[in-house]
C-alpha cells in the first residue's frame, strides 16, 4: 500500500508531492522496494507452510531494523543512497526501525493461543465394554 501511494504522489515520489513535505517522503526505489515486499508477503501468507512464515518474518524484521540504524548511522546521512533508495528524512529511520522491532517481535513471540473451548480436541467417546 505503501508503494502504491508513493508511485501515485500521495507520499512521493518527491518531497514535493509529498503532503509531509521533506520530513516524510518515499522515492521511487522506495516504492518498489515496498510494492514487492508487500506483494511477496502476500503471496507467501497463502503459499507458504506456516513453518517457513516465522523465519520470513523474522528475516523482514532484521532486514527492516538493519535498514533503520543504517539510514540513522550510515552514510545515508551524508547524502548516499541504499540501494537507489534515499533514506534521508528522520521518518524513514524512525518507521523502518519500527517496523524491524515489531516484526522481529511477532515472529519471536509467536502465535497466540487461547484456552477456549474452540481450540481443546473432542474429547473421544468411550464406547461401552
Amino acid at each position: 500500500m505503501v508503494g502504491v501511494l508513493g508511485f501515485v504522489g500521495i507520499i512521493g515520489p518527491t518531497s514535493i508531492q509529498s503532503p509531509f513535505g521533506m520530513a516524510w517522503w518515499f522515492d521511487n526505489a522506495e516504492n518498489w522496494a515496498h510494492l514487492v515486499l508487500g506483494v511477496v508477503g502476500l503471496i507467501a501468507a497463502f503459499v507458504l507452510p506456516s513453518s517457513l512464515q516465522k523465519p520470513l518474518v523474522m528475516l523482514l524484521g532484521i532486514f527492516g531494523l538493519a535498514t533503520g540504524i543504517y539510514s540513522a548511522m550510515g552514510p545515508v546521512t551524508e547524502g548516499a543512497n541504499l540501494l537507489g533508495a534515499q533514506l534521508q528524512n528522520p521518518a524513514d529511520t524512525i518507521l523502518h526501525i519500527v517496523v524491524g522491532i515489531w516484526a522481529l517481535l511477532a515472529a519471536l513471540k509467536g502465535g497466540m493461543t487461547t484456552n477456549s473451548s474452540m481450540n481443546q480436541p473432542m474429547a473421544q467417546p468411550k464406547m461401552p465394554m
